[in-house]
């Protein structure tokens, strides 16, 4: 996916949100059913993380969540989409493509939007009680998907290693 009108920081951060989710997208290609619902932390009381299916639901909600945030820090009405689960791998790797795609497309419709924000009653307040700017939000976006991908592969060794 290219954003060939994007530049400087924007570009540069678009860049490596489709790295991390490419890297993503290598680590499950190859899961099959069994591995994307196995429970692979039983006792973790964040319900998504109980499996890759849960962790992948989170991960595609999330990157569109963010761009919502965005979206609405700039005076946007727009509503967070649906979550999706699904049983096989696929349709998970389509969705992470199309989040990614919305994201791309949101800037290349804004390319002037203020990155960083210096006044505090600018930021973006989140669910979970922290405040980011436009930069930020797309820095823990990409960040967020790094921490689940390690999450996947970790998991996916130690289900090699019980077989």
């Amino acid at each position: 996916m290219e954003a060939p009108n994007l530049t400087g920081a924007i570009a540069a951060l678009m860049d490596e949100y489709k790295k991390a989710v490419d890297e993503l997208i290598t680590v499950i290609i190859p899961v099959g059913q069994r591995q994307l619902t196995k429970t692979i932390e039983p006792k973790s009381s964040d319900p998504d993380c109980i499996s890759i299916q849960t962790i992948l639901t989170h991960v595609v909600a999330s990157m569109f969540s963010y761009a919502v945030y965005i979206e609405n820090s700039i005076g946007l009405k727009t509503v967070r989409p649906e979550r999706f689960q699904f049983d096989h791998i696929s349709p998970y790797i389509l969705k992470l493509r199309e989040a990614l795609k919305y994201n791309v497309d949101f800037f290349t419709r804004n390319p002037d939007i203020t990155l960083e924000e210096f006044d505090q009653s600018k930021k973006i307040n989140t669910m979970w009680g922290q405040q980011y700017d436009v930069e930020q939000m797309l820095e823990h976006a990409i960040v967020h998907i790094l921490r689940h991908r390690r999450q996947i592969e970790n998991a996916l060794i130690k289900m090699e290693a019980e077989e």
